[in-house]
């Protein structure tokens, strides 16, 4: 009896290992695939001007196709004065980055009480989204 509850713990070490590497490939794959995807959209785009739409069961593709180097030279190619205008926050961000240092505040006491953290966290990305695209359009 012994040698069967032994076997089967063997085999179940198994499987938890295989299981685990599995994980790992696809997780790999997944990313090859996404950077592939984006590859090609960026050629596609460069090539025919228009972008790629993805397949209906795909809700979603988005990705930042060079908008950090783009931000970069535009802000060097400003004289010094404009430079430093443009790098004062604008209220909106100076609101949102207020409200985002609140609602990490509560996430953390929320934590602290060990209360349900969920809503709290929901707030906190959605702020920081908010604040990225603020800051990305102004």
């Amino acid at each position: 009896m012994s040698n069967v509850i032994s076997e089967y713990q063997k085999w179940k070490q198994q499987g938890e290992s295989l299981r685990a590497q599995a994980r790992q490939a696809m997780e790999s794959r997944f990313k090859e695939l996404l950077t592939e995807a984006v590859q090609v959209a960026e050629e596609y785009k460069a090539d025919f001007g228009t972008a790629l739409k993805p397949p209906a069961p795909v809700t979603a593709f988005r990705y930042k196709a060079g908008a950090k180097a783009k931000a970069g030279k535009a802000k060097k190619a400003l004289p010094p004065a404009a430079r430093e205008a443009s790098s004062k926050p604008s209220p909106k961000v100076s609101g949102l980055e207020k409200r985002l240092a609140a609602a990490k505040k509560k996430l953390e006491e929320a934590k602290a009480a060990s209360k349900p953290t969920r809503n709290h966290e929901d707030k906190v990305y959605e702020l920081e989204d908010e604040l990225r695209l603020a800051t990305q359009a102004g």
